[in-house]
């Protein structure tokens, strides 16, 4: 049996309609996250990184295989993608979370701004995130499947929230507009999950 599986979807493929259209959905999930599964498993087959958790292999992924560091990245990214996104999504964050922007960022419409600067200024493929590191929220990006986790990010700490900027999680819809795909992803953010992932940060 292998050790990591692809999550289900919570929602059906065109759930995020019309922001992220279906197909795209059935194929970043199904094809993209399913090869990250995959490949991951290839990776730590029959060695002692079998013993490890997702997050053990990327906090020291410095100390592994890079199909270690792309495909885990890849899987934590995507796992938690799919959860933070939600039909009838977008608003604005409640309660803690909400104080927190605010209060590092000025407002909610600036804490947008600096994510949005971020996803668009990510040259290729990567990702722009939100983390919660050392009692402080950040905005960041980082290249290709790498994330806030690992040991050889620049951007350290939980992620709070990240938003995918590969190609492939946009163009069959947006095709090159990048801007077009971020301004409307922020019509689907599940702000409920992304809030107990950063009470789930301050327990840390």
């Amino acid at each position: 049996m292998a050790k990591f599986e692809l999550p289900p979807l919570p929602y059906s493929y065109d759930a995020l309609e019309p922001y992220i259209d279906a197909m795209t959905m059935e194929i970043h999930w199904s094809k993209h996250h399913g090869a990250y599964v995959n490949n991951l498993n290839n990776a730590i087959a029959n060695t002692d990184m079998e013993k490890l958790s997702l997050e053990e292999l990327l906090s020291n992924a410095s100390k592994y295989p890079v199909a270690v560091r792309n495909n885990g990245g890849g899987h934590y990214n995507h796992t938690m993608f799919w959860q933070i996104m939600t039909k009838n999504g977008g608003g604005e964050p409640k309660g803690e979370l909400k104080s927190a922007i605010e209060k590092t960022f000025g407002s909610f419409d600036n804490f947008k701004a600096k994510l949005t600067e971020a996803a668009l200024t990510r040259f290729g493929s990567g990702w722009a995130w939100l983390v919660y590191n050392k009692g402080n929220l950040v905005i960041g990006s980082t290249p290709n499947q790498d994330n806030p986790l690992m040991d050889l990010s620049d951007l350290k700490g939980f992620p709070v929230l990240g938003i995918d900027v590969w190609e492939h999680a946009y163009y069959l819809k947006y095709q090159n507009r990048r801007n077009e795909y971020v301004a409307n992803w922020f019509n689907v953010i599940n702000w409920d999950e992304v809030s107990a992932r950063y009470v789930e940060a301050l327990k840390m």
